[in-house]
């Protein structure tokens, strides 16, 4: 029958026009999303770069660190040797600089 044709093929005209909706915002969402990756790709970019200088710095914030406190520990150790050496040397001073007792 005729109308019977022309309802199915109006029915296959919807369908495909339902479909080419469905397709075009898929089309407008990968869009967007292709965008957003690019965007975000540029972020992880950029934040990759800081995070490589900030742990270069870092890395010579301690190796920094650890010279001045190994330079303190022997200033330490050198001022503790100085002093006993001081004591020592004032001691011996002492008794060389005593009056010497002369026994009767």
């Amino acid at each position: 029958d005729y109308s019977s044709t022309i309802r199915g093929i109006e029915e296959l005209c919807s369908k495909r026009d339902e479909l080419n909706r469905q397709i075009k915002q898929e089309e407008e969402e990968k869009e967007r999303l292709q965008h957003d990756i690019r965007v975000l790709s540029e972020k992880l970019s950029r934040v990759n770069e800081s995070l490589t200088q900030r742990l270069a710095a870092r890395a010579t914030f301690d190796r920094t660190i650890a010279e001045t406190e190994a330079a303190y520990t022997k200033i330490l150790e050198s001022s503790q040797s100085l002093l006993s050496v001081l004591k020592q040397e004032a001691g011996n001073l002492s008794k060389a600089t005593e009056p010497r007792r002369t026994e009767h």
